[in-house]
């Protein structure tokens, strides 16, 4: 069965994948900038025997597995590449060798995944048909998103996907399994930068002054009415600030007030609506106390959908392929993720790779200076990804 031969070439292919994971790790690269990155994936898929490879959004990669009857459909699969500036803490063979900058969010293990499945599939060619598009993207950490950018430079098209399946690393499941869930997973992302000017001074005259500290603290708990008092209780919302730069001393008022945020919602009408909501009331604080108000939103990424039949089909792949008890249902995350940007063109399926190991002490979330992942999903992240490729293409 053809299933039984992903699974072996997997388990033979491990060490590999292991081994590519290691060397992205120590050779991290942040977003936009993955120049190494994307000559190793190069040099990957040329020693695998993958010749129709194409550059994409300058450091990312789309390539063509043909088999037979190559144009009766085709699947995308995708993986990320950049890391994120963050010192590493870990105390590995493989630890970052580029100061300050650190794969802290597993996109080694995607890129290594799709590589190992690359050769998985290209391997066993001539047993399915149609036609397997491996995507390699760039700055999924930062807008505006390789991803929008991909698509942009028209990495969906020639061929065009019927639909794209994508997979992360997460540390709150065991290694060995896996989690999906259909419909909306992941939530849109907005930054959000805002400058409060007032006049500095003496902090022992306040009368002589417009403070825009005290002008700023009124703002931020007024916005949180955004998600208290104005959103739908339906729709989940987030906002944070995570930034508050007031430049001035125990006895110094200074001239303004810097504040970056995030708004993170799951649906596009109130998103918007949001943006506007929250500068009207920003705007009236800030005016009302005496004050100038420069307010930006960046939108980012889109919500992430996951097309139910399409999620559904593949829950049932991974259940065929790992065992029922190791496919889990998951939650809405308000993380963001710009494979959203593909959900949004075409049908697609995001799902989660576990990766925790308690014994071991592999337990930290991403984002953080001690992130790391158990290697041996690595057997999973190449070989599932292989085989729900390979079981979508059957659907007809």
């Amino acid at each position: 069965m053809l299933k039984d031969r992903i699974k072996s070439l997997a388990r033979e292919y491990k060490e590999e994948v292991i081994s590519n994971r290691r060397h992205l790790h120590a050779n991290p690269e942040l977003s936009f900038k993955e120049f190494k990155t994307a000559a190793f994936v190069e040099e990957k898929l040329k020693q695998i025997g993958i010749t129709e490879i194409e550059r994409k959004a300058n450091t990312g990669w789309s390539a063509l597995i043909k088999g037979k009857n190559p144009e009766s459909k085709t699947i995308a699969l995708r993986a990320d590449m950049d890391a994120l500036p963050i010192v590493e803490a870990n105390d590995v063979p493989y630890k970052s060798t580029n100061p300050g900058v650190m794969h802290a969010c597993g996109h080694d293990a995607h890129t290594a995944s799709l590589l190992g499945a690359a050769k998985i599939l290209n391997e066993v060619k001539d047993q399915f048909e149609g036609t397997i598009k491996l995507i390699f993207q760039p700055g999924e950490e930062l807008v505006p998103g390789g991803a929008s950018l991909m698509i942009k430079d028209k990495v969906l098209e020639n061929p065009r996907p019927s639909s794209i399946i994508g997979q992360h690393v997460m540390p709150f499941i065991p290694a060995g399994k896996v989690g999906f869930r259909p419909g909306i997973y992941m939530a849109s992302t907005d930054e959000i930068y805002i400058t409060v000017k007032g006049k500095g001074g003496h902090g022992a005259m306040p009368e002589t002054f417009i403070d825009p500290v005290l002008i700023t603290s009124h703002m931020i708990v007024a916005l949180q009415q955004i998600v208290s008092r104005v959103a739908n209780p339906k729709i989940p919302s987030v906002l944070s600030f995570g930034r508050v730069e007031a430049l001035g001393a125990t006895n110094v008022i200074p001239n303004e007030v810097k504040i970056q945020g995030t708004f993170r919602t799951l649906d596009e009408a109130w998103r918007a609506k949001a943006h506007e909501k929250m500068v009207q009331i920003a705007k009236g604080i800030v005016e009302g106390m005496g004050g100038e108000l420069d307010f930006e939103i960046r939108k980012g990424y889109p919500f992430l959908k996951n097309e139910p039949e399409l999620t559904a089909r593949s829950m049932d792949a991974a259940r065929e392929y790992l065992g029922e008890e190791n496919v889990l249902d998951l939650d809405i995350w308000m993380a963001a993720e710009d494979f959203a940007f593909y959900s949004q063109e075409i049908d697609g399926c995001f799902y989660r790779l576990g990766t925790r190991n308690e014994a071991k002490g592999i337990v930290s979330g991403v984002h953080t200076p001690t992130f790391d992942i158990e290697e041996d999903a690595l057997e999973i992240g190449s070989g599932l990804m292989a085989w729900l490729a390979v079981s979508e293409l059957s659907k007809g």
